[in-house]
Formats: C-alpha cells, sequence, structure tokens
C-alpha cells in the first residue's frame, strides 16, 4: 500500500490530464513549476510522454524520484481518460512510484478559485451529445467538498443546491458555454461564469492535502471514472436530439 506519510523533501509531482480537447501537464519541484499545454483529442496519446519527458528534465526530475504521478481520472472524454490512465500506470509501474487519480470537476473547481476567487463551484464539462457533466463542490481551507451527487444530464436539468444564506454565491465554471450557455436554466442565469478546463497545475494544488488524507493508490488502481457508461448516440437518438452533426 502506498506511503501517506509526509515526504522528507519539498513536493515533487508529476500531473496531466487528457479529459478534454486540451492536453495539460504540469511538473512540481519544490515550489517550481514546469508547465506544458497542447492539443488534446487524438494527439494526446503521441504527444504526452515526450512532453513529460521534456519537463522532468526542465525540473531536474526523473520519474523515479517524484513523490506520486497525479492524473484526471474523469469524467471527461473516453479516449481521452483510457489515455491519461494507461500513461499514468505505465510510468508508474516503470519507476515505483504511487499514482494519484484526481476528479476533472475537481481540477475544474479549483481552476476556477484561482481564476476567480470562487469558493462554491458548480463545476461543468461537456460531455457531448448534448449532456454536460456536474458536480457542486465546496472549499473549505485547502480542500474541495463535494455538495451533492456527480452527474450527467441535459444542459437544462442542471441545478445548484439550497444554501445557507450567509454562504458564498455559487458560480458556474467549465468549458460548456460555449455550446450550452443559452440552454442554462433561468434559475442559474444570474450566476458568474468562469471558462476553466481540468489543468495540470490544477491538479498539482489539488494533490497535498488528497495525498495526506491516503489517496494515492498503486498503479493498478490507476482507473477511469466513467459516469456515463455509452459513447455514442444511435441514429435515432442523434436525430431527436436536432439532427446528424
Amino acid at each position: 500500500m502506498p506511503n501517506s506519510s509526509p515526504s522528507p523533501h519539498p513536493p515533487r509531482l508529476l500531473a496531466f490530464d487528457t479529459s478534454t480537447d486540451r492536453l495539460s501537464i504540469a511538473v512540481q519541484h519544490g515550489d517550481a513549476r514546469f508547465v506544458h499545454e497542447g492539443e488534446g483529442g487524438a494527439q494526446a496519446s503521441a504527444t504526452l510522454i515526450p512532453a513529460v519527458r521534456q519537463l522532468l528534465a526542465q525540473a531536474g526530475l526523473t520519474l523515479r524520484s517524484v513523490d506520486a504521478i497525479v492524473f484526471g481520472r474523469g469524467p471527461g472524454s473516453f479516449t481521452g481518460l483510457r489515455t491519461a490512465c494507461s500513461v499514468a500506470q505505465g510510468l508508474a509501474y516503470g519507476a515505483g512510484v504511487p499514482v494519484l487519480p484526481v476528479d476533472t470537476l475537481l481540477a475544474v473547481a479549483q481552476e476556477a478559485r484561482t481564476r476567480s476567487g470562487a469558493t462554491r463551484v458548480l463545476a461543468l464539462l461537456d460531455a457531448r451529445m448534448n449532456e454536460v457533466y456536474s458536480a457542486p463542490c465546496a472549499c473549505q481551507g485547502d480542500r474541495w467538498l463535494a455538495q451533492g451527487d456527480m452527474r450527467v444530464t441535459a444542459p437544462e436539468a442542471l441545478s445548484t443546491p439550497e444554501s445557507p444564506a450567509d454562504a458564498a454565491p455559487w458560480v458556474l465554471a467549465g468549458n460548456a458555454f460555449a455550446t450550452y450557455g443559452e440552454r442554462l436554466p433561468a434559475a442559474l442565469a444570474g450566476l458568474a461564469r468562469v471558462e476553466a478546463w481540468p489543468k495540470a497545475t490544477a491538479l498539482l494544488d489539488l494533490a497535498p492535502p488528497l495525498l495526506a488524507a491516503g489517496g494515492a493508490v498503486d498503479a493498478a488502481q490507476a482507473l477511469p471514472l466513467y459516469i456515463r457508461d455509452k459513447v455514442a448516440q444511435t441514429t435515432a437518438e442523434r436525430l431527436a436530439n436536432g439532427g446528424l452533426k
């Protein structure tokens, strides 16, 4: 079982996310961070490992010297999640280091906090097929806590949980506004919106408390979180949702 005791040296972490159409990689060595952003989708499987090697070299690290490999486990693109999990497993097995799977919607919330200071976020990711992935979460100290279930729904079905009168306002954050912004319920129309993706730097921000809580696992447990169990719509479903596009 991976050791979750505090590291005797400053944090050394490799993080990456391939759950969207953006590839995001970051390496942390002490207070320094080294970042690569690029095209995701089909390109990610070809460029991820070379970019990881380049960033580690810039940081003066090897895979064996990192404390953990942090990756976005989903939800997101099925192909992207499989890429992230397989690469995390392969690198972790080879280097003998643990992995830290992190929910991509938590990374969206953390990115929104970095950009806007938001502490109560309804995180949204484009799930394609006329749906969005969503999760309401609130920041307490250095951790994000779920305020409801993680779901995949039509944008019209989104809602935020009831909150105490003195609670911070909800903020909508994610990459779904360009496609689904006009279809959000009227009850959400007045909420602030923050464009955000599950960036690797957000994964680095989330990692320390998760590692301290024992979130690191063996490479074999680097598994995707799909939420949806269906890859594509049937022809009839696509026609019913506005035609074949």
